[in-house]
């Protein structure tokens, strides 16, 4: 830190310590804790450079009418110091610890009532605790019982941060192996892991009238630990907590059941039979049966592999996920039966499910309830839903059917959910209670996207392909259904593009299915719903991007139907449309507008085509459809087979017009993808020549009129292509880009011009090349920096123009961020004196509020 920052940091803790002057903003505050926090972190020593700052935190010790703000920051600083050992040591010198951390002392002030203060002790500890030291000054302290306390707090952000301290704690006092477990574990550290097993113990089931939050918590603090801790420590907090935990599981609180199977993650192990496994086994067998699928779900996805001592588990748990499906769509999906493994052999007896999910009866009432609670049912059948590509991934040996059966009871469910009651097996358990399951799914919008994301991902599965014909039919269905929900819709056709993925041939669909497609995608086309029609449009787009076929007649739509779909969405009335138009023309632009380069005849409509979107781009007012036409002429220019030449093309010309207007656009995203095109142009010109291998060591250096007395091999070519390119108008983009208000913008071009003064590094024949710089804007931005502002309109030499711009040093300032110039630490510590001198100012003369701008 240099001196003159140091001084002004000195006026700034003078300033914050005086409790009688007006203070800066919290954001300040921060950004300038940050900021010494880097210091501290690249090795500088803040006692020794800054000694203002244990001044400022000593008068904040002793003085009981600073501003809570400013005692919150005084205690994350005293933290920040303490970290260190020479921090630490100044501050024990000064007692100054001892005083600024008690929290009897603040709440005999009544500020602990503060949340900012709460959260500024505990963040100051944590921060402290990075010093060997400091741990046994916490024990030491006492500070063990308020933080337990704060585990409950009404605020959420002062409870979590106390968590996270807590946790910290416990994990940093246990031994690092067992068998140093006596030697590094004293007294005051096993007392430390008592107290806060005996409050977990208290706090972790809800007693009558309490509200289940602060078990929450509690569950979340203890999953914290446990993914970390090591023995003896895991052992012994699941040891004390048994007793607490089953009873919570027994239990059944719906609202714990996913915290509740992190704690049991966290610590569980297959092959051990320990407090986890058997509360796994209980979780597993469940009598709610939402609760049950919750837990399968949470355990199906934290275990990550079907490790052979596991199996047992991983099998139920597939087919209690399973088990929802299998009961409402009739599909065998259980095969022979589901053993169980547990010992409350009962609970997971098949005949219990099937009474769950069967008629209703005056006997079950569980039943009943599970049915009549649409949300409840509901959310489990999704729960499942989502689930279901992960199961039919496993191995024969977990799935108790052919992953196929799978996709066909989610083709099936989709089908209930449209309305379709004929659909489900006769041998259904539901043949009871078919409407009171009906009345909760049918036209239901979540089940049914559930059911779509779910086939989607199905479409990877073992055996999918034998489903073809059921799941095109579905999809169709959906796609053609004018009572779709937009985002239905939307993943009908997500599902049907990713399903297209992966038959190879599409001759299994039928005329007739292909018909009710196109009808189906024509009548959305148009739907009086913009979302509609955009994720229509965008459907279009995205099946041009399925793999070629064997054959075009194996087209799933024909061009001829879809391109004028396309060519009227140009036209459509919302921006969003008109984008997804151009984009969904550009992945299929071979159809509509064929490779123009050589004079190729076009048709009158691909000529009205490639009219549209220059208008769009000149006269659109969104920016993302004119980003779209110019990465539309990026898409056609990269597919053609030769660079542009003479005659001009349509093409060509048309490229032209985009540099020309997209660089005077006023989004800089356009102006970005303008350079983009211009430097696909450079890859064509260049092609044959490629950079000058030693250009980079001399880029300064004046471009020689002779080498060795004669002109290089292909010189005269390299002119023709720069030649080429100011004719194309690509230089004059590069200039304006250059001096482009949009940093971006500026890098962008920047870097393009330095490709060419490296290509061009060295030859001579191009030292003839020149272009014209206008009089107004750009070209009077470059002529101040060629220093020849009295040379207007006058053509100015390529090469001289690339060796005095300095391009380089430009490249290095644009490369930095806004912040390298406005956000130092000198600047940011004279906003917080302008403040507190501004607001002192305001206050006496009852002006208003001023807001710093801290970047």
């Amino acid at each position: 830190m240099d001196r003159e920052s140091a001084t002004l940091l000195a006026t700034v803790c003078a300033l914050l310590a005086d409790s009688a002057k007006p203070l800066p903003d919290d954001t300040s505050l921060e950004k300038l804790l940050d900021r010494l926090t880097e210091f501290s972190e690249a090795g500088v020593s803040l006692p020794d450079s800054c000694p203002c700052l244990l001044d400022f935190i000593s008068t904040i010790a002793s003085n009981s009418t600073s501003d809570p703000s400013i005692r919150s920051f005084a205690l994350k600083l005293s933290g920040l110091l303490a970290a260190t050992e020479d921090g630490y040591r100044a501050l024990q010198e000064r007692s100054v610890l001892d005083i600024i951390f008690s929290v009897q002392r603040w709440k005999d002030t009544e500020l602990w009532d503060d949340p900012c203060i709460r959260i500024g002790w505990i963040h100051g500890l944590k921060r402290m605790l990075l010093h060997p030291k400091a741990l046994a000054f916490f024990v030491q302290s006492g500070f063990i019982t308020p933080l337990l306390q704060l585990q409950s707090d009404p605020s959420m952000f002062v409870a979590s941060a106390a968590n996270q301290l807590l946790a910290h704690i416990l994990l940093a006092i246990q031994p690092e192996n067992k068998e140093h477990a006596n030697i590094k574990t004293n007294t005051e550290h096993s007392r430390v892991v008592l107290q806060t097993t005996d409050h977990i113990k208290e706090s972790l089931v809800p007693k009558e009238g309490t509200l289940a939050a602060g078990s929450l918590q509690v569950l979340k603090l203890l999953a914290l630990i446990l993914d970390q801790a090591r023995r003896p420590l895991r052992d012994q907090l699941l040891m004390a907590l048994a007793a607490s935990l089953e009873e919570l599981a027994e239990a059944a609180y719906s609202q714990m059941t996913p915290a509740l199977m992190d704690v049991i993650m966290a610590g569980y192990s297959p092959d051990s039979d320990d407090v986890t496994s058997r509360l796994l086994s209980s979780m597993l067998n469940v009598n709610k049966p939402a609760d049950l699928v919750q837990a399968a779900a949470a355990f199906l996805h934290q275990s990550h592999s079907c490790a052979s001592s596991d199996a047992a588990n991983i099998r139920q748990a597939v087919r209690i996920l399973l088990l929802p499906l299998h009961f409402v769509t009739g599909h065998p999906l259980l095969g022979t039966g589901m053993k169980c493994t547990s010992k409350q052999s009962d609970r997971c007896n098949p005949s219990l499910y099937s009474k769950i999910f069967s008629a209703p009866s005056a006997d079950t009432a569980i039943m009943t309830a599970q049915l009549k609670n649409k949300s409840t049912f509901i959310s489990m059948i999704c729960v499942c839903l989502r689930n279901t590509p992960q199961v039919a991934l496993m191995p024969p040996g977990i799935l108790p059917c052919l992953p196929a059966m799978i996709v066909l009871s989610v083709v099936t469910l989709l089908r209930i959910c449209s309305g379709d009651a004929s659909t489900s097996s006769s041998s259904s358990s539901l043949d009871g209670c078919k409407n009171e399951v009906y009345r909760c799914i049918v036209n239901c919008g979540k089940v049914q996207k559930s059911a779509l994301e779910a086939l989607a991902s199905l479409s990877s599965s073992p055996g999918a392909d034998s489903t073809m014909n059921e799941v095109s039919e579905i999809l169709v269905h959906y796609m053609s259904n004018p009572d779709s929900d937009p985002t239905v819709l939307q993943k009908s056709y997500k599902a049907f593009v990713q399903w297209t993925s992966v038959w190879t041939d599409l001759s299994f669909i039928s005329q007739q299915l292909r018909e009710d497609l196109f009808m189906g995608v024509e009548k959305r086309a148009c739907d009086p719903r913009w979302e509609v029609r955009d994720s229509t449009i965008e459907f279009l787009g995205q099946l041009h991007c399925v793999p070629t076929r064997k054959s075009a007649d194996s087209a799933l739509l024909s061009e001829r139907l879809t391109a004028p779909l396309l060519r009227e969405a140009l036209q459509d009335s919302e921006s969003y449309v008109r984008a997804s138009a151009v984009s969904a023309l550009a992945r299929g632009f071979r159809s509509f507008v064929p490779d123009g380069l050589q004079g190729t005849e076009l048709s009158q409509e691909q000529t009205d085509t490639v009219g549209r979107l220059l208008k769009i781009l000149c006269e659109d007012t969104e920016g993302f459809a004119r980003r779209a036409v110019v990465r539309y002429f990026m898409t056609w220019l990269s597919s053609c087979s030769s660079p542009p030449s003479s005659p001009p093309s349509l093409l060509l010309e048309s490229v032209r017009v985009v540099l020309s207007r997209g660089s005077l656009d006023l989004d800089w995203e356009v102006k970005v993808n303008t350079l983009e095109l211009a430097e696909l142009l450079l890859d064509a010109a260049f092609s044959d020549h490629g950079r000058c291998t030693g250009a980079e060591n001399h880029p300064y250096a004046t471009f020689s009129t002779h080498a060795n007395g004669q002109a290089r091999a292909g010189d005269a070519a390299l002119d023709s292509a720069l030649s080429s390119l100011v004719d194309q108008g690509v230089f004059s983009v590069l200039l304006s880009g250059l001096v482009d208000c949009d940093r971006p913008v500026a890098l962008k071009a920047c870097e393009l011009l330095i490709r060419i003064r490296e290509t061009i590094y060295g030859t001579a024949d191009v030292m003839s090349v020149s272009c014209e710089l206008p009089e107004w804007g750009w070209g009077k931005e470059i002529r101040k920096m060629l220093k020849n502002e009295g040379d207007k309109g006058q053509r100015v030499s390529v090469c001289e123009v690339l060796t005095s711009l300095a391009l380089d040093e430009r490249r290095v300032l644009l490369s930095q961020s806004s912040d390298y110039v406005h956000n130092s630490f000198q600047s940011l510590l004279q906003d917080i004196l302008s403040a507190g001198v501004t607001l002192g100012d305001a206050g006496k003369d009852g002006g208003q509020e001023v807001i710093v701008d801290c970047y």
